[in-house]
């Protein structure tokens, strides 16, 4: 998919959830159209229509940041939702030699990196990238996600998983919202890194595999995945509720630590024995579950 189809489809996705009562307009007979008209978002933002047709149409060259957050507002998009929007305008207004698909640098998890995680016995850490590539973990990260490694494919994907692998829907209790987050993720990382190439053949692999990840990534939803809450029925220890906290690695671009604490006196007591059972592996099981590959990709 282009560019231009990206803006076409993600600004009429999201002008089709606001209603004409939402935006305080009057609604005056039938409507052809679930939410708001073009005509309509363009009052709203203060341009003309044709102005806003041309960019709903994905022709962004030469569009103020005034203009893009007044259409921020008009269509009431969260944190996320305006910088997906600007990030689609970047990528709309690159040179098309320079939009040939990027073959990434490789990845590499510094050895201090690996020794921060090593040092984090009683917390469940992973590094990720954005295509959500699980490149590093402590003990008890490792143990955590100990199902992720099941296959042996290396480094191990947690969007293949979520969608590929039957495990998913047993380690995440509220598995559609696992997803949901997941292609979120997904489509935010593509917003800012449209012509990665791993990631773009990621997600066709993802597209063509699964109809239900196909259905999700058309909502064209996009989520700033920081801190929150996630729910894990662990095949060793069962329930576990966990808080997250996402840090990026400033010294590795595109690179994020994310450390998982317990939220109740259950989880913490299932943690504990998740690390007890993960001290008990001998060395040639924690490299089944543990990918501590310098040059991961």
């Amino acid at each position: 998919m282009s560019s231009h189809d990206d803006v076409r489809e993600f600004l009429a996705s999201r002008r089709a959830k606001i209603t004409p009562q939402q935006a305080g307009l009057a609604s005056y007979g039938r409507r052809r159209v679930p939410g708001l008209r073009r005509e309509e978002v363009a009052m709203l933002a203060g341009v003309s229509t044709d102005y806003y047709a041309r960019l709903e149409r994905g022709n962004l060259v030469g569009v103020s940041d005034s203009v893009l957050d007044a259409i921020a507002r008009a269509l009431r998009l969260d944190d996320a939702e305006t910088a997906h929007l600007y990030d689609l305008t970047r990528a709309a207004n690159t040179a098309p030699k320079a939009a040939r698909r990027k073959t990434p640098a490789q990845q590499q998890i510094r050895p201090s990196v690996q020794r921060v995680l090593d040092g984090m016995a009683d917390v469940a850490a992973i590094v990720m990238n954005g295509r959500l590539d699980l490149l590093a973990t402590s003990t008890l990260g490792a143990a955590l996600y100990s199902p992720v490694y099941d296959d042996g494919t290396r480094p191990p994907n947690l969007a293949r998983f979520c969608f590929f692998d039957p495990q998913a829907r047993a380690l995440y209790p509220h598995w559609d919202e696992a997803a949901n987050t997941t292609v979120a993720m997904l489509r935010t990382e593509a917003g800012r890194h449209p012509y990665d190439r791993y990631l773009s053949d990621l997600i066709g692999e993802l597209s063509t595999r699964s109809d239900t990840f196909r259905d999700r990534w058309a909502n064209h939803n996009v989520r700033l995945h920081r801190t929150g809450a996630k729910e894990y029925n662990h095949p060793v220890v069962g329930r576990l509720t966990l808080e997250f906290d996402v840090m990026d690695l400033s010294a590795d671009d595109g690179l994020a630590l994310t450390a998982f604490t317990a939220a109740d006196s259950s989880s913490r007591d299932g943690l504990k024995l998740l690390a007890s059972w993960a001290a008990t592996l001998d060395h040639d099981d924690q490299q089944s579950v543990v990918q501590k590959n310098p040059n991961t990709t």
